[in-house]
């Protein structure tokens, strides 16, 4: 298995240069919202090892949301956030991006203050800018963009053939299955379908993603005693706290939603990035960072095959800490439309949003950190309306299989590979999925 990683190269844009700069991105999409996957500066397509890619210009839109504290808004200048999720050692992708698109992202980073194209060498200035997300959810570990290619290919061809199979209606289900394994093989044969053998897991990569699944959990063993004595001062600060947080969540402004809905619907799959302020004070800061590294821990141990808790619409997502940990970054890749998105978090994993968000600054009020927050629809679509920012150039490598076809493709392949089904009910059950 080849694990997947991510980046996200951050950088401050010249304030004179932010409209040229939204002007140059703009050349690389044939339509807001679609991107030329061959475009001149970054041309995506060349990429095998790319599954999403962004670049957008972070501004903060709610930067004086934070004076209900009494407190002065910390300064943000507009910032090119780019990133991306591939098959891989980030740093591998990074180095083959910087040879094959080196002037084209010359060009783009000229844009931004701390970038000297006859200074900076491009790779190590992406790796001195790249930010680690605090938590990073990826919807199957492991399935990389080949093994996405060829397997929908594969149910393709396997849908065509199994029509002209099923016109013989004397053949039993286990014959189809044998037919079907056979024309398979026939076509590998004749280069007309690739199906690639899974790779190996990377040593060092599987020792150490054991040596984190085990070690946290006895850290936190060790520390619980702490943490039981600790619990009811921290369970009455964090009622204080409920009591006095102040709501922002005032309907959007329409011409902001008509200008990022230009962007969204174009696929099956959609993207959202969202920015704000991080409450005052040492506990809402802490909290965050706590409840980040517990997300991080489950995405990556426990609901890595296709859900996020009940969730199945998200292929990527990272919440990735700035401004010293004053600000949040959060960025995700969905199927569907946004208003289908917001619901599913709502109806299945609002007091998970909560944990998080709810240390945001203006999140609709929460009681014990759980309780409302996202329950609260209207003011918590609101919300995710006002901190939303407009993405300028959005790329994935198959923008028309949703997250539900991934894993069918998946189990195609998987029955095709069997020489026979033992309980004849699976078998059924695999056939009708082609």
């Amino acid at each position: 298995m080849i694990p997947q990683s991510t980046f996200m190269v951050c950088a401050e844009i010249y304030q004179d240069q932010v409209e040229n700069l939204r002007a140059l991105l703009a050349t690389m999409n044939t339509a807001p919202g679609v991107v030329d996957p061959k475009n001149d500066l970054v041309p995506f397509a060349q990429f095998d090892h790319l599954h999403v890619a962004r670049f957008a210009i972070i501004e903060s839109q709610t930067v004086d949301d934070i004076k209900v504290y009494n407190v002065d808004p910390r300064p943000w200048s507009p910032t090119l956030i780019f990133l991306g999720d591939c098959d891989g050692p980030f740093e591998s992708f990074l180095a083959e991006l910087a040879i094959r698109s080196g002037p084209g992202l010359t060009k783009i980073f000229s844009h931004c203050k701390d970038f000297d194209s006859e200074k900076d060498i491009l790779l190590d200035w992406m790796k001195r800018n790249n930010k680690k997300p605090a938590a990073n959810y990826i919807n199957w570990i492991g399935r990389t963009v080949t093994q996405i290619h060829e397997e929908a290919a594969l149910h393709e061809a396997l849908k065509k053939q199994l029509k002209t199979i099923q016109e013989d209606d004397s053949l039993t289900p286990r014959q189809v299955h044998q037919s079907l394994r056979d024309f398979t093989y026939d076509k590998v044969k004749q280069g007309e379908l690739v199906l690639t053998k899974e790779p190996k897991t990377p040593f060092f990569w599987w020792l150490g993603n054991l040596i984190h699944k085990i070690s946290i959990p006895l850290i936190l063993l060790l520390v619980a005693p702490l943490v039981l004595i600790l619990l009811p001062f921290l369970a009455k600060r964090l009622r204080s706290l409920e009591r006095s947080d102040r709501e922002i969540a005032p309907r959007p402004d329409r011409n902001a939603v008509a200008h990022l809905a230009k962007a969204e619907d174009r696929f099956v799959t959609n993207q959202f990035c969202a920015f704000g302020d991080v409450k005052p004070g040492l506990f809402r800061r802490y909290a965050v960072i706590f409840f980040l590294f517990g997300l991080n821990y489950t995405a990556r141990h426990i609901y890595n095959k296709g859900y996020l808790t009940r969730v199945q619409t998200i292929h990527f997502a990272r919440w990735v800490l700035l401004d010293d940990k004053h600000r949040l970054f959060f960025a995700s890749n969905y199927d569907g439309d946004l208003e289908s998105y917001m619901d599913d978090f709502i109806n299945k994993v609002g007091w998970g949003l909560n944990l998080v968000f709810s240390n945001g600054v203006g999140w609709p009020k929460t009681r014990w950190l759980i309780k409302g927050g996202a329950d609260r629809e209207q003011k918590f679509k609101y919300f995710l309306r006002r901190h939303q920012h407009y993405t300028d150039v959005w790329y994935k490598a198959y923008p028309d299989i949703n997250t539900v076809e991934l894993a069918r493709n998946a189990r195609i392949r998987q029955g095709l590979d069997k020489t026979s089904f033992r309980n004849e009910d699976k078998l059924q059950a695999w056939l009708g999925e082609i």
